[in-house]
């Protein structure tokens, strides 16, 4: 039997809780420009699925991806890495 591939997993800053079992989590990366060779930032916005809505506004969570569960979402919060101050 052929193993499966790694799921992807990425750390972000949970920036909407409004909908039910979702939230809207920000992943910012560095990369570096090709030409200048700065390091700009750039973010990308994913929906994942929170099962018992504990993640709120300001959290640090831990997503990994999965099967498509809407027409958005193909993430889900693994861990609530911080606690929002």
């Amino acid at each position: 039997m052929r193993e499966r591939g790694q799921k992807k997993v990425r750390q972000g800053v949970v920036v909407s809780d409004r909908m039910q079992n979702t939230v809207v989590v920000v992943v910012t990366r560095q990369v570096l420009h090709p030409r200048y060779h700065k390091y700009i930032r750039r973010r990308s916005r994913f929906m994942a699925h929170d099962a018992s809505n504990a993640c709120k506004v300001g959290d640090r969570v831990e997503i990994i991806e999965c099967r498509p569960l809407s027409k958005n979402k193909r993430w889900r919060v693994i861990r609530v890495v911080e606690k929002a101050a």
